[in-house]
């Protein structure tokens, strides 16, 4: 897709976006069984207490605006919802039989755009829904950050601090998905080594996220004086170690000179090479 092509998603709404596609023009009612979820939705999760609010609406007025969706390549005669699946969650749980649907003509990539554009625009993502959903635009319909931050209307700097997200420990991403973490909150645990340790004690504290910066700044300046303090030969045995084996080293010595060596691998492979050098010496 040429970038001068894409427009801004956000600034110019879903109808923009289904103005792009060959849509029919009347609105149809199909079966409730007969739809089924987006494979590129990015939300995962839905909001029970909204979920139970829109559905005693759907019980007193109906869906009064349309689910969009398209042909399912994969089964027959079943429509792939696009934008509008929480419609669809609660008017089964509201008990209807059919609603209305608008069919439009959509790949893949415009699929995704679709509920990537309905879920910021209404802000239903958490900030991870929404970082894979970035990720997705990148790695399958090749994107770059700058492509993203056109189409969603969003600064390059969002894209990349959302995308950075993706880095964080799996725990702490389970916090963010789980709304125990905001954005603001995780933004300064990135490229931590304690970013678990310190999430649970923003939790714990309860600490605004100007509180939790000052709280990464403490953790940062111990590490520095730590390392600062450290004897320059085991800080050079340690380079030493860490250039002929490609793996990094970290000798603790206590005063009377009795201590430990940790090496640290990442994969069975480093693991094995680590056994073997010992193997080979002694």
């Amino acid at each position: 897709m040429d970038a001068s092509k894409i427009k801004k998603g956000l600034g110019r709404g879903l109808s923009s976006l289904i103005g792009e596609t060959k849509a029919e023009k009347s609105t149809n009612k199909v079966l409730i069984g007969d739809l089924i979820r987006n494979k590129y939705q990015p939300r995962k999760t839905f909001d029970p207490e909204n979920l139970v609010e829109l559905t005693n609406s759907i019980k007193e007025r109906g869906v009064i605006q349309p689910i969009i969706v398209r042909q399912s390549e994969q089964q027959k005669n079943k429509y792939e919802i696009i934008a509008g699946e929480r419609r669809w969650l609660a008017a089964q749980k509201a008990g209807l039989h059919e609603v209305p649907v608008v069919v439009t003509e959509a790949d893949d990539l415009k699929s995704l755009e679709f509920a990537i554009v309905e879920n910021v625009q209404r802000h239903d993502l958490n900030a991870i829904e929404e970082a894979q959903g970035y990720q997705k635009l990148i790695s399958e319909f090749s994107y770059d950050q700058e492509k993203v931050s056109k189409f969603i209307g969003k600064s390059r700097s969002h894209v990349t601090n959302c995308l950075r997200l993706l880095s964080l420990p799996q725990d702490v991403i389970k916090l963010i998905e789980n709304n125990k973490l905001t954005q603001g909150h995780a933004k300064v645990l990135v490229g931590l080594e304690n970013a678990l340790f310190i999430a649970r004690k923003i939790i714990d504290k309860k600490l605004s996220v100007r509180q939790a910066e000052s709280l990464v700044k403490i953790f940062k300046s111990k590490k520095l004086r730590k390392s600062q303090s450290k004897d320059p030969n085991l800080s050079q045995l340690e380079l030493s170690i860490t250039e002929k084996l490609g793996l990094n080293v970290l000798i603790k010595n206590k005063k009377n000179n009795s201590g430990s060596i940790i090496f640290n691998y990442k994969d069975l492979e480093q693991l094995n090479k680590i056994i073997e050098v010992i193997k080979a010496n002694y």
